[in-house]
């Protein structure tokens, strides 16, 4: 089964992720923010992450620095990262950063199981290649 960690400062809009996620099929994690989620995915290695990127502790930006700088075994777990950061230097700077995409609040919830379903195909894929080598 595959895994998706939300994290969000926003308690509601973290439920409301986890909501839909859990009702896809998807087992889902959450942390309330960026150190909160570190410990999870060094601890839980989840297939996917959903990540604020403006957050107390330590923020989406920062988090995916220290995943991609410290931890690189986990480098590839794909990042999709969330904010009301509309401007394209934001968009800009997740991307160059390694994040897998990103999308905006409000959130758009079709847009956001599209996304988190093209980041499964590429992941079950991966498994299946893996097993036939």
């Amino acid at each position: 089964m595959i895994t998706v960690l939300c994290i969000d400062d926003e308690a509601d809009i973290r439920e409301l992720i986890v909501e839909e996620l859990v009702d896809a099929g998807l087992a889902a994690l959450e942390a309330a923010n960026g150190q909160e989620g570190l410990e999870m995915i060094l601890s839980h290695w989840p297939d996917i992450v959903i990540c604020d990127i403006s957050m107390p502790v330590m923020d989406g930006h920062q988090l995916l620095a220290e995943i991609q700088v410290n931890h690189p075994e986990l480098s590839n777990i794909p990042f999709i990262l969330l904010t009301a950061l509309t401007d394209k230097e934001n968009v800009l700077t997740g991307l160059r950063a390694g994040a897998a995409d990103y999308l905006t609040k409000p959130i758009d919830f079709d847009l956001l199981m599209a996304k988190i379903a093209g980041c499964v195909t590429r992941i079950e894929n991966d498994r299946t290649a893996g097993r036939a080598l």
